[in-house]
C-alpha cells in the first residue's frame, strides 16, 4: 500500500500540475496522499517532514534565486541582454541565423541571466533573423532552447544556473566541478544540436519551405498567462509575470558595458572558488549558531552568490542612469524569485515525505542495484525524477535529498571524485526534464507562437538526445579516467 500511495501522489502531482494547478497546493496534498496510504502520521509529515525539508531548501538556495532573478531583471531593463543579442546576431548575420541565436542565448545565460529573461528578449530578434533567412519558424524554439537550456545550464564549468548549484552542499563541490568533462559535454551538446538544426533547415529549404506563419510572436500574452506562469515557476528561478512590471531602457547600451557584468559573474565565481574560499579560515562554521556546518557545504553557494552580487553592483554602477526606474526594476527582480523558490521547495518537501515512507526502501534498492555502478544509477535517478516533475531543479533536489548521502558513501568506498558525481547529476537532471510538460518548454513554445506538434520534435533532438549523448560520454570517460 505504501508504494501505491507514492505512485498515486506522484501521479496526481504530475497530472494536475500539467493542467496549471499551483504546485504550492499540489505538493503537500500529494505528500499527504503518500503518507496516508502508508499509515503514517499526516500532520507530523506535513509540518515536520515536508515543511522542514522545504525550509532547508529555501535557507540554502534563496540567496541564489534572489540574486539571480534580480540580476536578470537588471540586465533586461538596462538593455544589456538586448545589446548583447543584437551585437551577436549582427556580427554573424541572417546567413548564420541559427548559430547567432544559439550563441546569443548561450552568452547571456552562461553569464547568469535568467532563462525567461533571455527568452522574452531573444524571441523577437530570432523571429527577424529567421524570417530574413527563410528558416522555418518551427525551428526557432529549439534554437533558443539549445543556447539557453542545455550546456549553459548543466555542463559548462562555472555556470551560475541554480541546477549547477544544487549539488554543491550535498557533495561539497563548486560550480566548476569536473571542468574538463563539463567542457566535453558542452561541446557534444552544442555540436549535436547545431548539426540537427542546420540539417533540418537545409531539408526545409530543399523542400521550398520558408519562414511560414508571419504573425507576431505572442510575447506579451505568454508572459501574462497564469497557466504558463504556474508551469514555469518550477522550471527556473524567474517568475514570468514580473517581465512587464518595470520599464526597460530605450537608449542603446555599448556592448562593452552590456557584457561586462557577464564577465564579472564568471570571473568572481572562479576567484572565489579557486583562491578566496579555499584559503579562508572557516572554523567558526562549526559553531551551533552557524548551523554546525563546514566550508565545503556552503562554499559553492557562497561563490555563486558573491559573483552575482558583484555583477549586480557593477551593472548598477555602469548603467543605473539608463534604467527608467531602478526601484521598480529591483522590486520586480526580487518579486520574480519568490514563487519559483517556494514552488521548487514544495517539490523538495514532497520528495522528503516520499523518502521517509517505509516503501521508499524498495525504490532505493532498485536504483542502487541497477547495473553500471553509482554513476549510471545516479544518472537514472536524476533523469527519472526530473522527467516526472518536469523540473531539473526539483527532480535533482529530490534525488539528492533522498540518495545524496548514500552516493557520497559509495564515492568514498570506490574512490569516485565528488566532482564527477556533481557533473553526472546535473547533466542527468537536464535531459528528460525537457518533456512536453516542462514549464520552460511550454513557455518557450508559447512565446514563439509555435505548437508542440510543430516544434517539439526539434526540442527533443536539441535538448534531450544531445544531452543524453553528452551524459553517456561523461559517464564513460569518468569511469575510465576519473574526474578532470
Amino acid at each position: 500500500m505504501g508504494l501505491l500511495g507514492i505512485l498515486l501522489g506522484l501521479s496526481a502531482l504530475i497530472f494536475l500540475a500539467f493542467r496549471g494547478w499551483s504546485i504550492l497546493l499540489l505538493a503537500p496534498l500529494a505528500a499527504l496522499v503518500a503518507a496516508a496510504f502508508a499509515g503514517e502520521p499526516l500532520l507530523a509529515h506535513w509540518t515536520q517532514t515536508f515543511m522542514g525539508s522545504a525550509a532547508n531548501f529555501v535557507a540554502a538556495f534563496f540567496p541564489i534565486f534572489l540574486l539571480g532573478a534580480l540580476f536578470g531583471k537588471l540586465m533586461e531593463d538596462s538593455g544589456a541582454v538586448a545589446a548583447i543579442a543584437r551585437w551577436m546576431t549582427g556580427r554573424l548575420g541572417p546567413q548564420r541565423a541559427i548559430l547567432s541565436v544559439v550563441l546569443a542565448g548561450a552568452a547571456v545565460t552562461y553569464g547568469g541571466v535568467s532563462l525567461f529573461v533571455a527568452i522574452f528578449v531573444l524571441v523577437p530578434m530570432a523571429m527577424a533573423l529567421f524570417r530574413e533567412a527563410g528558416i522555418p519558424r518551427r525551428l526557432m524554439p529549439a534554437a533558443i532552447a539549445l543556447g539557453t537550456m542545455t550546456f549553459t545550464m548543466s555542463a559548462a564549468p562555472g555556470t551560475p544556473a541554480i541546477q549547477n548549484a544544487i549539488p554543491m552542499p550535498f557533495f561539497g563541490t563548486t560550480a566548476f566541478a569536473a571542468p574538463g568533462l563539463g567542457i566535453i559535454a558542452s561541446a557534444i551538446m552544442l555540436g549535436f544540436g547545431l548539426w540537427w538544426l542546420q540539417s533540418a533547415a537545409r531539408r526545409a529549404a530543399a523542400a521550398g519551405e520558408g519562414f511560414g506563419d508571419d504573425t507576431p510572436a505572442p510575447v506579451d500574452a505568454a508572459a501574462d498567462d497564469p497557466v504558463i506562469r504556474e508551469r514555469a515557476s518550477t522550471a527556473r528561478e524567474f517568475d514570468p509575470a514580473e517581465i512587464h512590471r518595470s520599464q526597460p531602457a530605450q537608449a542603446e547600451l555599448p556592448i562593452w558595458i552590456a557584457a561586462l557584468p557577464l564577465f564579472v559573474v564568471v570571473g568572481v565565481n572562479l576567484i572565489m572558488s579557486a583562491l578566496v574560499l579555499p584559503n579562508m579560515d572557516a572554523a567558526f562554521l562549526a559553531e551551533p549558531r552557524f548551523g554546525a556546518t563546514s566550508l565545503p557545504a556552503v562554499a559553492g553557494v557562497w561563490s555563486v552568490a558573491v559573483a552575482l552580487l558583484a555583477a549586480i553592483l557593477v551593472l548598477v554602477a555602469t548603467s543605473f542612469a539608463r534604467i527608467p526606474s531602478l526601484r521598480a526594476t529591483m522590486d520586480a527582480g526580487a518579486n520574480a524569485s519568490v514563487l519559483p523558490i517556494f514552488a521548487v521547495a514544495s517539490l523538495v518537501g514532497f520528495g522528503a515525505v516520499v523518502a521517509a515512507m517505509p516503501a521508499f526502501g524498495l525504490v532505493r534498492e532498485w536504483v542502487l542495484g541497477m547495473g553500471g555502478g553509482p554513476l549510471v544509477s545516479l544518472a537514472v535517478a536524476t533523469n527519472v525524477l526530473a522527467a516526472l516533475t518536469g523540473s531539473a531543479s526539483g527532480g535533482l533536489t529530490i534525488a539528492l535529498e533522498a540518495l545524496g548521502p548514500t552516493y557520497m558513501a559509495l564515492a568514498a568506498q570506490q574512490g569516485i571524485d565528488p566532482g564527477l558525481l556533481h557533473r553526472v547529476a546535473v547533466i542527468g537532471a537536464g535531459t528528460l526534464d525537457s518533456l512536453p510538460h516542462n514549464g520552460a518548454v511550454v513557455t518557450l513554445l508559447a512565446v514563439c507562437g509555435v505548437t508542440h506538434r510543430q516544434g517539439y520534435l526539434h526540442i527533443v533532438m536539441a535538448c534531450i538526445v544531445g544531452a543524453l549523448v553528452a551524459l553517456g560520454a561523461v559517464i564513460l570517460l569518468g569511469s575510465l579516467l576519473g574526474s578532470f
